[in-house]
C-alpha cells in the first residue's frame, strides 16, 4: 500500500448517531421507519406513530458517545473515518433559509475531535436522510427543486468546513435508486397510484446526478483542495455458464448500475445508459443547460460498497435472471456470499472503464456476535472475511496496477442494520450492547477483531495475518 492510504471505517448518521429529535433536528425519512416485516421490507409510517419502536431514534447513541467513539477509532489507528452529517439535523425540513446552528454545532465537535487524532473526515453529504418534509411536501427526488435545497446544504458544509473537511461523497448507493422495487432510502421514494416507476427512477435519477454535478463544481469553488466522488453500490456478477445468453444476461444486469458511473464519471449520457432507457421503455429530454452541467461537474474519484458477488443467466423467456446461489463459495449467517475475489474483480472493472482512483468505503461481514463466559468476543470468522477481502485489494493494487485511495470498512462499532433495522446483525469491531427492541447499556467493548484491525493498520496492510 502506499504511505497515504487511508485505513478506516464507516457509518450513516441514521444507523448510528440516534438524538433524533434533539436540538433541533427535523425527521428524515429514517426516523419513521420501523424494523422488517415476515417479508423482510422495512415498515415505513407518515409519521412517528406512538409505542413503536424505531431504531433510528436511538441508533447506537453517537451522539453522546463521539469522543469515547472516536477515541477507539484512534486506538485502532484509523487514519479516516467516513460519516454522514444528517440533513435534517443542519436544515429540518429542508427548505429553510438558515441552517440550525445547534446542528451544525454537533459535527464541528464531531471533525474537531477527528481532527485531534490526525483523523481524515469523509463525508457523505446524502446517505438515507433526506428530510421527511421534502418527501411528504415535494415528492423527493422526482422534483427537481431538491436540487436547490441540496445546493444549499451542500454550500453550508462546504464553507462551515473548508479546511478542515477535504474529502466528500454526493448520495450513498445511488445506483440503488434503479434496483430498489421502491427506492425509499435512496431517493425518498412512496410510490404514487398508477404511477411509471420506471420514469419516476429515471427522473429522480436524473436530478440526483445533476445536484451531484453542480455539488462537484460547487465544492472546487470554494475549496481548490476538495476532492468530491460518487459512492456507488458495486454488484460483482458473473455469467452462470460460458452460455452466451448468460453472458449478454450479466451485461443487462450491470447497466443500471454503470448507468450512474458513466454519467457521474464521463459526464454524459453513454451509448449504455440510452441503450437501458429504450429498455425501460422510458424516454428522458435533457436540456442543453443539462449536458453542460454533467460535462463540467465529474467526480473526482468514485467510492463504491461491496460485500457479496452473484451470477445472472437467461431464463427460456430470454429474461435475466439474478441469483446469489454459487456453489464455489461459502455464505455469512445472513446467506450473503462470500467472495473475495469479486472485490478484486469490481477494483478491476471499475478502473479499467473510467481510470479514476477508487476507494473502497464499505466493506464487511454482519455476523451473531456471542459473548462468552469471559465477556469477550473471539470474532475470528470477520477477521478471515476482512483479511482476504484486503490481501485480494493489495493484490489489485501490485498486481493489476489499479489506483486505490483507501479502505474503510462497514461499521467499525456495531450500528443498526439499514436492510432489516436489527441489531443482531453485526459488523463492528466494538461491541455495543444493545438489541433488537432498544434493549442494553450502550457500552462499547473491543473483540478480537480490534486488536487485529489495529496491526493491520500499523503495517499498512503487511501484516494481516
Amino acid at each position: 500500500m502506499k504511505k497515504d492510504f487511508l485505513w478506516g471505517g464507516s457509518t450513516a448518521a441514521n444507523q448510528y448517531e440516534g438524538a433524533y429529535l434533539e436540538n433541533g433536528k427535523g425527521l428524515s425519512l429514517a426516523d419513521v421507519e420501523r424494523g422488517a416485516d415476515q417479508y423482510h421490507s422495512r415498515i415505513i409510517d407518515s409519521h412517528v406513530v406512538e409505542g413503536e419502536y424505531y431504531p433510528s431514534h436511538v441508533g447506537v447513541d453517537f451522539y453522546h458517545h463521539y469522543k469515547e467513539d472516536i477515541g477507539l477509532f484512534a486506538e485502532m489507528g484509523f487514519s479516516c473515518f467516513r460519516f454522514s452529517i444528517n440533513w435534517a439535523r443542519v436544515f429540518p425540513k429542508g427548505i429553510e433559509d438558515t441552517p440550525n446552528e445547534e446542528g451544525l454545532k454537533f459535527y464541528d465537535f464531531v471533525i474537531n475531535e477527528l481532527l485531534s487524532h490526525h483523523i481524515e473526515p469523509v463525508v457523505t453529504i446524502s446517505h438515507y436522510e433526506t428530510p421527511l418534509y421534502l418527501i411528504q411536501e415535494y415528492g423527493s427526488w422526482r422534483n427537481e427543486k431538491l436540487i436547490d435545497c441540496y445546493l444549499k446544504f451542500c454550500e453550508v458544509l462546504f464553507e462551515r468546513y473548508k479546511g478542515k473537511v477535504h474529502y466528500w461523497l454526493t448520495f450513498n448507493e445511488i445506483n440503488e435508486t434503479m434496483n430498489q422495487k421502491q427506492p425509499y432510502h435512496q431517493a425518498g421514494i412512496i410510490w404514487k397510484e398508477n404511477e411509471d416507476h420506471n420514469l419516476t427512477k429515471v427522473i429522480a435519477s436524473h436530478n440526483m446526478m445533476i445536484a451531484s454535478a453542480l455539488c462537484v463544481k460547487l465544492a472546487h469553488e470554494i475549496d481548490e483542495n476538495n476532492r468530491v466522488g460518487c459512492m456507488v453500490q458495486y454488484p460483482t456478477t458473473y455469467a452462470k455458464t460460458c452460455n452466451p445468453k448468460d453472458v449478454m444476461a450479466r451485461r443487462i444486469h450491470m447497466a443500471p448500475n454503470y448507468y450512474y458511473t458513466d454519467i457521474m464519471c464521463r459526464g454524459y449520457y453513454s451509448n449504455l445508459c440510452k441503450a437501458y432507457l429504450k429498455r425501460l421503455n422510458v424516454q428522458l429530454k435533457i436540456s442543453d443547460k443539462d449536458k453542460e452541467i454533467l460535462k463540467n461537474g465529474t467526480v473526482d474519484f468514485i467510492s463504491f460498497s461491496y460485500y457479496f458477488s452473484s451470477v445472472a443467466y437467461a431464463n427460456e423467456e430470454n429474461d435475466c435472471i439474478v441469483e446469489r446461489n454459487n456453489p464455489y463459495i461459502s455464505t455469512s449467517d445472513w446467506g450473503w456470499p462470500i467472495d473475495e475475489i469479486g472485490l478484486r474483480v469490481a477494483l478491476n472493472e471499475l478502473y479499467d472503464r473510467y481510470q479514476l482512483p477508487l476507494f473502497i468505503v464499505e466493506n464487511g461481514l454482519g455476523a451473531i456476535d456471542e459473548v462468552n463466559s469471559e465477556g469477550k468476543i473471539i470474532d475470528d470468522y470477520r477477521i478471515d472475511y476482512l483479511k482476504k477481502h484486503i490481501n485480494e485489494t493489495k493484490r489489485a493494487i501490485e498486481e493489476d496496477e489499479v489506483d486505490v485511495m483507501g479502505y474503510a470498512l462497514w461499521g467499525p462499532i456495531d450500528i443498526i442494520s439499514c436492510g432489516t433495522g436489527e441489531m443482531k446483525k453485526r459488523y463492528g469491531m466494538i461491541y455495543v450492547d444493545r438489541d433488537d427492541q432498544g434493549n442494553g447499556s450502550l457500552k462499547r467493548s473491543k473483540k478480537k477483531s480490534f486488536d487485529w484491525y489495529k496491526k493491520v493498520i500499523e503495517s499498512n496492510g503487511e501484516d494481516i495475518n
